[in-house]
């Protein structure tokens, strides 16, 4: 699919991070973006800056997804791209300190990576397969999900985290599947440790020693990196169906 003024986006979690990049360099393409976040302040200012949209949506509300992509479809131009950057990163162990991991943490780490993901793409699908197609191919949009390599290697204190992006990783292949009569496509990008907010406040140091542990390029991977890598999925017709880990070959030890 080629990304052009024509080319309307949503990108779930770009107030910052791999979400902003993404925004980022789709609307430098020509794409307009609607940015779905909780950060109204930031979401407002990244919409402004790139010449998009903001609404403030709860990925894990179906209702609050409902009434963003209706924003979108108000617009009149359809929607052609969904990218799911939004998600958090918990952090307990299944058993620490004489205790169990707490389920309400669990099941919110499940309800914005996971059902927030599938609560994205469902509804920014039906939208979808109201376009006409916009390639030779009969195409008519593009669901780009963001998992992790955690979904792969796990480490000590991510059982919830990793089963949330597990989930995401697990339902690629069906979804595609599900929407190929469509002519929807489904990929899922798996980032290893990436120079996001977070890290980015860590010591110097210790983004140091965390990009040492990247085989190659021994550093940190940058949210343009990640960016890239989505819109070359957009663009590239035969990705469907596939997760692809974004690592520099990093297998994560247990901690």
């Amino acid at each position: 699919m080629e990304i052009s003024s024509k080319t309307t986006a949503i990108v779930t979690g770009a107030a910052s991070g791999l979400g902003a990049a993404t925004a980022e360099m789709l609307a430098a393409a020509g794409a307009k973006v609607t940015i779905f976040d909780m950060n109204e302040e930031a979401g407002s200012a990244k919409a402004a800056e790139i010449g998009g949209a903001f609404c403030k949506v709860d990925v894990s509300d179906p209702q609050s997804v409902a009434a963003g992509i209706e924003t979108v479809r108000a617009a009149g131009n359809g929607l052609q791209v969904l990218v799911n950057c939004a998600g958090i990163g918990p952090a307990a162990k299944t058993v620490s300190r004489g205790e169990a991991h707490d389920p309400a943490l669990f099941a919110k780490a499940i309800s914005i990576n996971l059902i927030g993901s599938f609560n994205c793409a469902s509804q920014a699908a039906l939208l979808m397969s109201q376009n006409d197609p916009v390639t030779a191919d009969g195409e008519r949009g593009v669901i780009v999900n963001t998992a992790s390599v955690a979904a792969y290697d796990g480490q000590i204190g991510q059982v919830a985290y990793s089963a949330s992006k597990g989930g995401i990783v697990g339902m690629t292949l069906p979804m595609a599947r599900d929407l190929s009569s469509h002519g929807i496509r489904v990929a899922t990008i798996a980032p290893g440790i990436f120079l996001t907010p977070l890290l980015a406040g860590l010591p110097q140091d210790v983004q140091d020693s965390l990009g040492k542990q990247v085989p190659f390029p021994s550093r940190l991977g940058q949210v343009s990196e990640f960016a890239a890598l989505a819109k070359h999925i957009v663009e590239n017709a035969m990705l469907n169906g596939e997760v692809i880990r974004l690592d520099g070959a990093i297998r994560m030890a247990p901690r």
